[in-house]
């Protein structure tokens, strides 16, 4: 994605940039018109600026709420994801051993290692466990199949049925998470219809015989936090808003308890 290239803070920081001299482009040109001739009046160009800046506010909101409700998702994907594992842990009390043993540490470990990858910010590490985590969920499906050929009833089927449903919503993650991002077709319409917006209030302001304002800087960090916000809530891993892991951090901690409490119970 093209937006990746800046790190949010930088974006902000463009976007203000991008603001600010947009209004003293805006401001010049109107500046220069309004020395030239007289015949540009004050309230055509308010209208055009206000036209503007309503497309500029429309698009904003369009772009925020598709961020924000993917947000929603990640954090529901979550508890959705803690909630299957739970589940699968406690199904694989009725497999056979070795398997049970075996298939209890792997989601241990399987746990351990997707909230190890929430909590990387490294590309390359979060590529490795991706591969990682398919392999151990090879490893989950295979016992499950030798044991659901072992014993075919319906308690066997729910334990296949749980391990089915993390590699699911692993898939979905993914590919919330990586590839269901913001077209840079709608972040360039966003990022020229805030120029052009800003552009039309400078000019505005030179045609209205006005000095530049002092509030100026505000409403650039305004615009430019909202910008800013959309690209925290659409890139993937981003510090500044982060999908909380908690319920993976409860079955990781339960999961834990209850093999202390096996092994404690193991004669």
């Amino acid at each position: 994605m093209l937006i990746d290239i800046l790190p949010v803070w930088a974006l902000f920081l463009v976007s203000v940039a991008l603001v600010m001299l947009s209004l003293e482009v805006g401001f010049r040109m109107g500046f220069t018109v309004r020395r030239k001739t007289e015949d540009e009046r004050e309230s055509p160009a308010s209208a055009i600026s206000g036209v503007i800046l309503g497309l500029q506010a429309f698009m904003l909101a369009f772009t925020f709420g598709i961020v924000s409700d993917r947000y929603d998702t990640k954090k529901g994907l979550v508890r959705e994801e803690a909630n299957t594992i739970r589940t699968a842990f406690q199904r694989s009390d009725f497999l056979l051993e070795p398997d049970q043993a075996k298939t209890k540490a792997l989601l241990q470990e399987y746990v351990d290692q997707r909230l190890a990858v929430a909590q990387s910010h490294d590309a390359n590490f979060a590529l490795n466990s991706l591969g990682e985590s398919l392999r151990m969920q090879q490893e989950l499906w295979d016992m499950a199949v030798a044991n659901g050929r072992i014993d075919n009833s319906d308690i066997a089927a729910l334990y296949v049925d749980s391990v089915n449903e993390i590699s699911r919503i692993h898939a979905t993650r993914v590919g919330l998470g990586l590839h269901a991002r913001i077209p840079t077709t709608i972040w360039i319409v966003l990022l020229s219809l805030l120029i052009l917006g800003m552009v039309g209030v400078g000019y505005h302001t030179a045609i209205a015989d006005s000095r530049r304002s002092r509030v100026a800087p505000i409403l650039a960090i305004s615009f430019s936090l909202v910008v800013a916000l959309i690209a925290a809530l659409d890139h993937p891993g981003d510090t500044l808003m982060p999908v909380s892991q908690q319920p993976l951090v409860n079955v990781q901690s339960e999961m834990k308890t209850a093999s202390s409490l096996g092994a404690l119970n193991t004669p």
